[in-house]
């Protein structure tokens, strides 16, 4: 009786302790959720400043072209007058007198163009120096969310493999005629928890009848077997898993040979 009531509580503190650590995923999914809409907000406040930029150099080409066409009707107009003079010894005598004003407006004009011109270069080369920059602070803070959301979501799946592990033993150590209603809800709740942590890429590392590698196992006891090869894993004592191809926890073996 007294071993009963022991593994009730066992039972019991597994799955409060599944409840609180289920609740913890969806916190940090919901968190996830939330800085997505807000990366995606500011993306498009972002691409409303560039376009405003891109209207505000349209309009000071416009205002530079109509600004040139004002200029040469103006000299028009001016060469429609001396074309009306008396004589020709008058009008000789104007275009000699005028070539050098004309020589002077044409001169302003062309000064006025190179201004404008000027000032059209450096606005498109603040705006690209602006989307240059912008571009690089959303790169580098995409990178740091996607960082800190990795290592959010790696202490929980740390917090949740030993969760893993007594559900593995606790399944394990059960006997046939143990077996039940108990029992099989307990599977359940097992395969749907391996489920969610393969939705969230976490997978368990091959060991046994591997050959031996540092970067996925952690060897802590060596046996001779002429049936295996040399560096061969020949027992996986506690499981290992990967998050994103990163290893959460290395694999415990006995590498044989």
């Amino acid at each position: 009786m007294e071993k009963e009531k022991d593994d009730d509580v066992s039972r019991k503190v597994t799955i409060d302790k599944l409840k609180e650590l289920e609740k913890e995923l969806k916190e940090a999914a919901e968190q996830q959720a939330e800085e997505a809409e807000e990366a995606a907000s500011e993306d498009a406040e972002e691409k409303e400043e560039a376009k405003e930029t891109e209207e505000a150099e349209a309009d000071a080409e416009e205002t530079a072209e109509d600004a040139e066409e004002a200029e040469e009707d103006k000299e028009e107009k001016k060469e429609e007058k001396t074309s009306d003079a008396d004589t020709e010894k008058e009008e000789s005598a104007e275009e000699v007198k005028e070539e050098k004003p004309k020589k002077k407006l044409f001169g302003g004009k062309d000064k006025k163009k190179d201004k404008l011109q000027e000032e059209i270069n450096e606005l498109r080369d603040k705006n690209l120096r602006q989307m240059a920059e912008f571009d690089n602070y959303r790169r580098r803070t995409e990178k740091e969310k996607q960082q800190m959301f990795e290592t959010g979501a790696r202490s929980v799946i740390e917090k949740l493999l030993p969760v893993v592990d007594n559900f593995e033993r606790g399944l394990g150590a059960l006997k046939e005629e143990e077996k039940g209603a108990f029992s099989d809800g307990m599977e359940m709740i097992y395969k749907q928890l391996m489920d969610e942590l393969e939705k969230l890429e976490v997978k368990p590392i091959d060991a046994v009848g591997k050959e031996f590698d540092p970067n996925l196992h952690n060897a802590v006891m060596h046996v001779d077997d002429e049936e295996l090869g040399e560096n061969i894993v020949a027992e996986e004592l506690q499981k290992g898993y990967t998050y994103r191809e990163n290893v959460v926890r290395h694999s415990m073996v006995k590498v044989a040979n």
